[in-house]
């Protein structure tokens, strides 16, 4: 990887984004999006200066960094919140993980089907590494001034906890079609996706106690100063995501989990320092994989898609989620606008690039699968980047 210039433009960039965060919130245009439209002009479709391999090649690479990037997105979604919001949310995020994300799974898994022609292999494939709601770009609606001005309270945190939550928890979903695509057995996968739950879990709840009890202890005894405080959540997500490799377990599980135990083991006046740390950390640290992924889009393969990759990319960004949300719109006890909300606002992104990887590794890359699955990354991207900012003013202006 020429690193070089790498460091350049995500340095660059990164200064650019945080000197006019404040206008970027309120505009149609996200910093994961600038640092894909980064990527592209820097890679070989216009300047060729950032001369990456074409995805799927280097998807090892890819898979490490979006592993990293999630552990550090969803601690910052586990710390967001009180503790008594989380608990008052466990209903409607259990209800969005286990009826809405397998349904999206198998919508989009049509959809793949009836526009791409796809099998049956590379239909559930595209199916379970698309389905999760991605924390890192949903981020741009539930986060800053303008998103908690305009949308309440409820709807932001429903989202942002399915959001945490689901990036795990959809292990299960991939690990069941790795094994009707591959060579895996139906009792593998499931004691695979067993063992990589609950071990998450426990891996998850001690380590969260620990680290919540030592800063209580550290607090109260005036051993721990607050510069390391404010990073201590994030050396704590990168701890639990090791420990997880290391044991075979679903790191980014582990990582959700270990932060929602120390949200509640912890401090309140840490917990928002925690934060508001984990969020400006997440803001930036998205912008090297987006200018990366952007520099390594498969045009090539787009091109031989054709007509039917464009049919592919808009029947998953208006059946994969919006027809689920409305269907689940009662259960939910949703108003039709936040329904509507909450059902275009589910982006594609880190989380789909981290199983797309992963199948990958686990199987012999196919490019139709991993142009299928970058197009609606790189779609989703555009699309949500783009209607952020207006979204949340006509749900302001619906709502009064």
């Amino acid at each position: 990887m020429q690193l070089d210039p790498l460091l350049t433009a995500v340095g660059a960039l990164a200064l650019l984004v945080a000197t006019f965060s404040a206008y970027m919130r309120r505009l149609p245009l996200s910093g994961p999006l600038v640092a894909l439209l980064t990527g592209v002009v820097l890679g070989p479709a216009v300047l060729d200066v950032l001369r990456l391999p074409v995805l799927p090649e280097g998807h090892r690479g890819v898979h490490e960094l979006c592993r990293v990037l999630l552990a550090v997105s969803v601690m910052a979604v586990a710390l967001r919140y009180p503790v008594h919001d989380v608990r008052s949310k466990v209903k409607p995020v259990a209800l969005l993980v286990a009826v809405a994300m397998p349904l999206m799974a198998l919508s989009t898994a049509g959809v793949a089907a009836v526009t791409l022609g796809a099998g049956l292999g590379v239909a559930v494939l595209l199916g379970a590494a698309l389905c999760p709601t991605d924390p890192v770009l949903a981020s741009s609606v539930v986060t800053g001034d303008l998103a908690e001005q305009s949308v309440p309270a409820r709807t932001r945190q429903m989202l942002s906890l399915e959001s945490g939550s689901n990036d795990g928890l959809a292990v299960p979903l991939v690990i069941g079609a790795l094994a009707i695509a591959g060579p895996l057995t139906g009792g593998q996968a499931l004691g695979e996706a067993l063992w990589q739950v609950c071990a998450a879990v426990a891996v998850g709840v001690a380590s969260g106690w620990v680290a919540g009890r030592a800063t209580r202890i550290g607090e109260r005894s005036g051993a721990m100063e607050p510069g390391p405080l404010l990073v201590f959540t994030l050396l704590l997500a990168l701890l639990v995501l090791g420990v997880a490799g290391l044991l075979g377990a679903g790191g980014v599980l582990a990582v959700f989990v270990s932060g929602l135990t120390f949200n509640a083991t912890s401090s309140v006046g840490e917990r928002v320092k925690e934060a508001e740390a984990d969020e400006a950390v997440n803001r930036f640290a998205v912008l090297p994989l987006f200018v990366i992924f952007g520099a390594m889009l498969p045009w090539e393969q787009w091109r031989r898609l054709g007509w039917q990759g464009l049919l592919f990319l808009i029947a998953v960004l208006l059946l994969r989620r919006l027809p689920v949300l409305l269907l689940l719109k009662r259960p939910l006890a949703l108003r039709w606008r936040d329904a509507v909300f909450l059902g275009w606002f589910g982006p594609i992104g880190v989380s789909a690039l981290l199983y797309l990887t992963l199948e990958a590794h686990r199987l012999t890359p196919d490019p139709r699968l991993f142009a299928a699955g970058a197009l609606a990354v790189a779609g989703s991207t555009l699309a949500h980047g783009l209607t952020s900012s207006p979204g949340t003013y006509i749900y302001r202006r619906a709502a009064t």
